[in-house]
């Protein structure tokens, strides 16, 4: 479980370094585009590991 907490961490403070790579007064350009890319990636990586986190408490409580 500390594994995830972890992952989640630096997911976290990836979508934060992300999010200072976007102009928002011109989304279009290269440079937002990948800061938007990056966005996306770790706001997908927060959510699985969310969904595994939720799925091991599951899990436990059957045991």
């Amino acid at each position: 479980m500390k594994k995830i907490y972890f992952f989640i961490a630096i997911a976290v403070l990836l979508f934060i370094f992300n999010l200072t790579k976007i102009d928002f007064e011109n989304i279009f350009s290269n440079d937002s585009k990948i800061g938007l890319t990056g966005l996306l990636a770790c706001a997908c990586t927060i959510l699985l590991l969310v969904i595994l986190f939720i799925s091991k408490k599951i899990k436990n409580k059957q045991d």
